[in-house]
């Protein structure tokens, strides 16, 4: 089988690499021609484990085939981006819709299409039927079109698409078989079939679920510190209930799904979607929450503040759509000098972690990198001008007693 996949991200290219790994000719086809260049000389430009390895071998055996064009093939796979319109919260699908231009001068009769790429409701029926429908083509007999989104875990994201349950939503029924036989090659969890509208709400309400539940447990952390309770111990007690998950509270939400889903369904029924609005507006006030609390600790807004991690999503280099970068733009603003410390992400104008820390007067932790869990003390206290640590996202257990740490569970003690 030969698969043509454009768009060679977090999705595309992690799905060529399990494609290739069971003997598919896979041409990975992307914009960027830097990371294309890239790509031809086995570098990967995503930290994800397993990746590099299978790329590179699979251009050893002539399997993988970076481009800037797409090329003839059995299936095509479409992974691109789908930013939302702020203005208007609904999905832009001009990546979509460019990416599927892109494959018609390839296209013959018998071709399966797949949209993965997130996408609002309807989106496939109304928006991307009609490209394939204006060239003659009858879609569930001359090609076959469907809409498969992804359900991945950054850092397990192989482990996941192996593993995980796939939803195949079919514009035909016979376009989700064509669609599932595609996912037989690697994917060991249960495929599902059903209709493309079916599989695009839920793939939003997926993650419009645990964006609801994340702002639950961020507007208690508000409640908490207003009223002098500490959230994390409510938390931890109310979740002894066999019936009670509240999430874990932090700076925000963060990431190209839960930041952005839930607004394509709040598009296209507003009145409706109260809650799932009211959710994202909780999520995107958590940044001025956190400056806020930051400026109580810290008044004097000459003061250098050491932040550590800029991704959204720990131990990852994933930094899109990530709060880390509201709060520093926000810090700044105030007039505080930020040094910023990520180990994840390669960046000139960050610094290492002595360096941040040097003549500092907090640590503000906004990533929860397995390297910040237990920090070196005797490097912070000797660097520091305030050995004192805000920690947002309530990963240390443990500090000395001449450094001070305040989380989300004593927050109130800064009134």
């Amino acid at each position: 089988m030969k698969i043509c996949i454009i768009g060679q991200g977090y999705i595309g290219l992690p799905t060529a690499a399990l494609f290739t790994m069971h003997n598919c000719e896979v041409t990975g086809v992307d914009v960027n021609e830097e990371i294309i260049n890239k790509l031809k000389e086995g570098i990967v430009h995503i930290e994800e484990p397993k990746i590099a390895d299978i790329i590179k071998k699979a251009l050893k055996k002539n399997l993988y085939h970076p481009s800037l064009k797409p090329e003839k093939a059995d299936v095509f796979i479409i992974t691109v981006p789908t930013p939302y319109i702020p203005e208007t919260y609904s999905c832009d699908l001009n990546y979509v819709i460019s990416a599927c231009e892109s494959i018609l001068p390839y296209l013959k009769k018998g071709n399966t299409i797949i949209i993965e790429s997130t996408i609002a409701p309807m989106s496939t029926d109304d928006e991307i039927k009609p490209i394939f429908e204006k060239e003659g083509y009858v879609i569930g007999e001359d090609l076959y079109l469907a809409h498969c989104p992804e359900r991945v875990l950054p850092g397990k994201i192989i482990e996941e698409l192996v593993h995980n349950d796939r939803i195949v939503g079919g514009i035909t029924p016979k376009c989700s078989k064509k669609a599932k036989e595609v996912y037989k090659k690697f994917v060991e969890g249960e495929i599902i079939e059903t209709e493309a509208k079916t599989a695009e709400l839920s793939k939003c309400m997926e993650n419009t679920y645990r964006d609801v539940n994340i702002a639950l447990a961020n507007e208690l952390t508000k409640i908490c510190a207003k009223i002098g309770v500490n959230a994390l111990d409510v938390i931890k007690l109310a979740n002894k209930h066999p019936r009670v998950n509240i999430h874990s509270p932090g700076p925000g939400v963060g990431g190209h799904c839960l930041a952005i889903d839930p607004y394509f369904i709040y598009a296209k029924a507003p009145n409706e979607a109260k809650m799932i609005k009211l959710a994202r507006d909780i999520n995107n006030s958590m940044p001025k929450f956190v400056v806020d609390k930051t400026m109580e600790i810290v008044p004097d807004k000459k003061s250098k503040i050491a932040v550590l991690g800029v991704a959204y999503k720990g131990n990852t280099g994933d930094a899109r759509e990530s709060p880390a970068l509201d709060i520093i733009s926000l810090l700044e603003k105030e007039g505080y000098n930020i040094a910023i410390h990520d180990p994840h992400i390669e960046n000139n104008d960050y610094f290492s972690l002595k360096d941040a820390c040097h003549d500092a007067s907090l640590i503000l932790i906004l990533a929860d990198h397995n390297e910040f869990k237990n920090l070196d003390y005797n490097l912070i206290k000797n660097n520091m001008k305030n050995a004192i640590i805000f920690d947002t996202k309530n990963i240390i257990n443990y500090v000395p007693e001449d450094v001070k740490l305040i989380n989300y569970g004593n927050l109130s003690d800064l009134n």
